[in-house]
């Protein structure tokens, strides 16, 4: 009898040992997760998601927009900057979020139900072939040297073939709209929103076109220390604003499967997933260095929408990823707070989130 007591003893001491990840969690209002399926617009459903919860903070109806509304747009007009540049510049499935705020600006938005951008309906969103077959047909047109005034409308027609024409108009709640006059009447105004970003080969506190490949508009991002850039995330989501981040998920230490993403000094440890462990300090240096060596890259966008700490009391941030219900926590993940230090490229972000120490930093040295 002792021998079993004993036996359970140690069985629940192991058990404790491995115990997974307990977290407290708190969450800002959002909408439901979405699937990018088997295309590379996570930029897209990321920021798309932020513009909902942004219209619902801002005392506006909770919204399905349509996601493929802004991927219909944005690939024309990378379309353009491609062959303009003659081939060289990128052209890819990626983009970013100032990319949505940009089709939101000009060509509106549009409800799901009126636009969801599916040939047939139900069918699964797959733009590899998609893809590859605008390119060729661009790389076509640039190697043929003289580009014909009809090439924009033969490379609408491929994109019309994988993708249907979004509307004119539309009934939404029983009245018409167009794209325009639909996001009107939405309580979003895209100078409103910053796009930040950390590192240390530019000035702090002042803009510059942040070099990543899917920059295809060359964006202007204003440049902070990170312990500033980190003040922002943490003030903002204190006081109710969502995020749309920008970063690299590439680390052993990302899961979708087990919702977690985590920054250890071990990435090969075996009880990665199941028990915290000891992460990486991470500094303005380390991070550059990753980023400079391509250790970090833009490779993925998704939205932030809350915080949460784990047993040991580490923070953690609350993120809504744009794969489907994957994973224990149903599409949502979260991430410590090294590896949001060392893997966030940028965010975007309401100015009114910006604390206004620094909101006054960043407008006097772009003032100089």
């Amino acid at each position: 009898m002792k021998r079993i007591t004993l036996l359970l003893v140690f069985m629940a001491a192991a058990v404790f040992a491995n115990a997974q990840y307990q977290f407290e969690i708190e969450m800002i209002p959002c909408t439901a997760v979405k699937d990018q399926q088997r295309t590379g617009t996570c930029w897209s459903f990321s920021t798309t998601s932020f513009l909902e919860a942004e219209i619902m903070r801002l005392g506006g109806p909770q919204l399905d927009l349509g996601d493929m509304y802004s991927v219909y747009h944005i690939y024309h007009e990378k379309a353009v900057n491609y062959v303009l540049r003659q081939g060289k510049a990128n052209f890819s499935q990626g983009a970013l979020a100032h990319d949505v705020m940009r089709v939101f600006e000009i060509y509106g938005a549009v409800p799901e139900s009126a636009y969801d951008g599916r040939k047939k309906p139900g069918e699964a969103y797959n733009h590899s072939e998609f893809s590859a077959g605008m390119k060729g047909f661009l790389d076509g047109v640039i190697q043929a040297r003289r580009p014909s005034p009809y090439w924009q409308e033969a490379f609408t027609g491929i994109v019309q073939a994988y993708m249907n024409e979004p509307p004119a108009t539309f009934v939404f709640d029983g009245r018409e709209y167009t794209p325009n006059s639909f996001s009107e009447m939405l309580p979003i105004n895209p100078d409103d929103y910053v796009r930040i970003t950390s590192f240390s080969h530019h000035p702090f506190y002042q803009p510059f076109i942040l070099e990543i490949p899917d920059n295809f508009s060359n964006a202007a991002y204003i440049n902070l220390p990170l312990d500033e850039f980190m003040s922002i995330v943490d003030h903002a989501l204190a006081q109710g604003f969502t995020i749309s981040w920008d970063g690299d998920v590439g680390e052993k230490g990302f899961s979708q499967k087990e919702s977690l993403a985590v920054l250890p000094v071990d990435p090969n440890r075996e009880d990665l997933f199941t028990k915290p462990g000891k992460e990486e300090e991470v500094t303005q240096q380390n991070r550059q260095e990753a980023f400079e060596s391509y250790r970090t890259t833009d490779d993925h966008l998704m939205h932030v929408v809350g915080t949460a700490k784990d047993q040991q009391g580490t923070k953690y941030y609350v993120i809504k990823n744009s794969w489907g219900l994957e994973g224990p926590d149903e599409g949502y993940l979260n991430m410590s707070e090294a590896f949001f230090r060392m893997k966030t490229v940028a965010i975007l972000v309401h100015k009114d989130a910006i604390p206004e120490d620094i909101m006054q930093k960043m407008l006097g040295r772009q003032e100089e």
